[in-house]
């Protein structure tokens, strides 16, 4: 299959999963360009740090396997239904059983909203992986999609940058660069990742300060 070069080396295997990777579903936040970006960070980090690449692609491919929207009540539970469904199958395919608890350890702690600790180095990098998405340009644009897909506005007018109100990014975007981006970086595992981080991150911190220069706000 033609998308399955984007995951070199291994294409072969890519093919074989990239069936179960994705359901239907409207989340361009999440979707095959997403799984693309995740598997070069992950060859990025893995270059420098090691770590299995068949564990680790396994586990990019299959991390989104189970679509739960952002503002759905099953949010924080997304990983572990993903990583429940990739080891259903992978077992269909006769993964070895260590395999696939290593893949679902990694399927399970990528996630913010889970908050489960990383163990291992494939999780490790899984983790940077996914939350390098999440930051820089990337970060922005994907930040604002789903603040429109989720009916949000830009920011309040009233008080932009939040000075008497709590944060409420379910209902302004420019409030989650606050309650999530912006912490991000702080939280890396490996030292490859936490490198690349502190790069996007203040690509990040740029855009917030060229976009309250153009609302005019200090």
């Amino acid at each position: 299959m033609v998308m399955s070069i984007a995951f070199a080396p291994l294409q072969s295997l890519a093919d074989t999963l990239l069936p179960h990777a994705l359901e239907p579903s409207e989340d361009g936040a999440h979707d095959l360009s997403h799984l693309q970006r995740v598997w070069h960070n992950v060859c990025l980090l893995q270059a420098e740090e090691g770590g299995d690449l068949e564990v680790l692609l396994a586990a990019v491919l299959l991390h989104d396997c189970v679509a739960v929207e952002k503002n759905s009540p099953l949010r924080s539970q997304a990983s572990r239904l993903a990583a429940q469904k990739a080891s259903t199958v992978l077992n269909t395919l006769a993964w070895s059983d260590s395999k696939i608890a290593a893949i679902a350890h990694a399927i399970e702690a990528h996630s913010f909203s889970a908050n489960i600790t990383p163990t291992s180095l494939e999780a490790k990098i899984m983790q940077d992986a996914d939350r390098i998405d999440s930051l820089g340009m990337l970060g922005v644009a994907r930040t604002f999609y789903v603040a429109g897909r989720m009916g949000s506005a830009l920011y309040d007018p009233h008080d932009p940058q939040a000075r008497e109100r709590d944060y409420d990014d379910t209902r302004f975007c420019l409030d989650h660069f606050q309650t999530k981006l912006l912490h991000l970086a702080d939280g890396f595992q490996t030292r490859t990742g936490q490198r690349l981080a502190r790069v996007r991150h203040e690509r990040l911190k740029g855009f917030m300060e060229q976009f309250k220069e153009e609302i005019g706000i200090d």
